[in-house]
């Protein structure tokens, strides 16, 4: 209620000095965000534009409450598989980015109703200023060794996107190797078990493991390699395989602003921003065309440290809300 409420003054605010509103719900984060607030607005004008800072499953949640009286024009960020949840529930409008072409299968929908910005690999992360890269976990097993219980933390996997991904990865695996679910959710009880507090938000679990109320944290590249210059974090891929995520922008059906809206994820897709959001944000761009010299050294050394894990996403979106509802029921806090 009380983001509700912010949210709507600041609309207010903004019909008074005569420019459009444009409003952009995502999970990027505030840093990202203003910097590309600025940038638009800096090539247009006219316009002012307003950021809601959310998890992506709180902004699919928002949009379904919103749907008789939408609120948003962009959302811009989350799981591909969360865009498609809101395409079959109809909260999303159809158009066609300039670069859309330029973008493999995988990483567009082929009815237009969203596109691939960047892809976005989940990595394991630790308060580098108390574990050396030598002791660090480098795979997923080794984030259930005994030393690190009660030293993991875990950000909500019912509010993100991001964990509902690496908790799916973990689940696919046993069904791959197993036919059935049952390794997965017996791994991700000897996780909760390790775990020390699921954390309400990003911040706060960047904050908790920079105080080191936790040691151990799993996450997304770009956001952790974002904090180096202000935490003691520091990550490693996982040498088993990682989930490599497309994250993607769309336009809100009935968006207050539709024209805007549209110009909006063209301009987020643009050649220049997505260089821009690869050089200040370390996201790696989900287009084809991006040539690599255009991309920071440590980009392109992250191209070639990372193993993708080979995913069944359409079992993922399916199946996920199911094993996301058996996790809060019987796992979460039950590992102990």
């Amino acid at each position: 209620m009380t983001r509700r409420i912010a949210l709507l003054a600041s609309l207010l605010a903004a019909c008074g000095d005569g420019r459009e509103t444009l409003t952009v719900y995502s999970p990027h984060g505030r840093d990202m965000l203003q910097a590309f607030e600025k940038r638009y607005e800096a090539l247009h004008p006219e316009v002012d534009v307003q950021t809601v800072d959310m998890g992506s499953q709180e902004v699919l949640e928002r949009l379904r409450g919103e749907r008789a009286n939408p609120q948003a024009d962009v959302w811009w960020g989350a799981p591909a598989g969360t865009f498609e949840d809101a395409a079959r529930d109809s909260l999303l409008a159809r158009f066609t980015p300039t670069w859309a072409a330029a973008l493999p299968a995988d990483a567009r929908d082929p009815r237009g109703y969203w596109y691939g910005t960047y892809v976005t690999p989940e990595v394991i992360a630790y308060n580098s200023a108390v574990v050396s890269a030598a002791d660090a976990p480098k795979d997923w097993d080794e984030v259930l060794d005994p030393k690190w219980k009660g030293k993991v933390l875990i950000r909500d996997p019912m509010a993100s996107g991001t964990m509902r991904t690496i908790f799916g990865m973990v689940i696919d695996r046993g069904i791959r190797a197993t036919g059935d679910t049952a390794q997965g959710f017996h791994w991700l009880r000897r996780l909760d078990g390790q775990t020390k507090e699921y954390v309400l938000n990003p911040t706060l679990l960047y904050q908790k493991l920079a105080r080191r109320e936790g040691l151990i944290t799993l996450w997304d590249m770009p956001d952790i390699d974002a904090l180096a210059g202000k935490y003691p974090i520091a990550y490693v891929f996982p040498r088993s395989g990682t989930p490599l995520l497309v994250d993607a922008v769309a336009v809100v059906r009935g968006a207050p602003n539709a024209k805007r809206a549209q110009e909006f994820a063209e301009f987020v897709g643009g050649t220049e921003a997505v260089v821009a959001a690869a050089r200040d944000f370390a996201r790696l761009p989900a287009r084809t065309d991006i040539p690599a010299d255009s991309l920071p050294q440590r980009l392109r050394a992250a191209r070639a440290q990372i193993k993708p894990e080979p995913m069944d996403w359409s079992r993922l979106q399916q199946r996920s809300p199911e094993w996301m509802r058996h996790w809060d029921e019987h796992v979460r806090n039950k590992g102990k």
